[in-house]
């Protein structure tokens, strides 16, 4: 018979998994509790939340959650970061404090939209532009040409403006 606690922490771990666009999974060991609290500080404006978790629980969690392939990136001593947002920032926060904080942290992987990664994909994924950046590309991209024809559309009929005028003052000259 499960404990009431351990009940609560599979509801609260199998709602994470169930709401959340990303998860990674990393070895905790070797943080320390300030370290790990630093860890939650950074991440939280990316909307991510960080959870130690059992690996038994994890497994039901996922299955429970209707995301089986989530339990294969939960291997040893397991915290979870889970993202609710955007699935590019929370792997590029992490990434960062990381790499500024120079914490030996070993990433076991990614789960992405029922898609297992490893941690040369999640390395990958920290690497593109935020969705921001890629809207306001795409939308550059695509208003540059209208410019150019406005523009071309304009000259044209400068063009033939300074044209009649020129033919104007030509006949203007003749009849004098």
């Amino acid at each position: 018979m499960p404990t009431p606690r351990k009940v609560a922490m599979l509801a609260e771990i199998q709602d994470r998994m169930a709401r959340s666009t990303i998860a990674i999974s990393a070895d905790y060991r070797g943080l320390t509790v300030a370290q790990l609290t630093d860890l939650r500080r950074a991440l939280r404006p990316a909307n991510v939340e960080v959870k130690i978790v059992k690996n038994t629980l994890a497994a039901m969690a996922a299955t429970n959650a209707g995301r089986p392939e989530m339990s294969e990136i939960v291997q040893g001593p397991t915290a979870l970061a889970f993202g609710m947002g955007d699935p590019v920032q929370p792997v590029k926060l992490l990434t960062e404090h990381l790499r500024a904080r120079r914490l030996a942290l070993t990433i076991h992987g990614g789960w992405l939209e029922g898609k297992v990664l490893d941690r040369a994909e999640l390395e990958s994924i920290a690497t593109l532009p935020s969705r921001e950046q890629l809207v306001a590309d795409v939308i550059g991209k695509l208003q540059s040409p209208l410019y150019n024809l406005a523009g071309l559309l304009q000259a044209s009929m400068r063009n033939f403006a300074g044209l009649i005028e020129s033919r104007a003052n030509q006949l203007e000259g003749a009849t004098a």
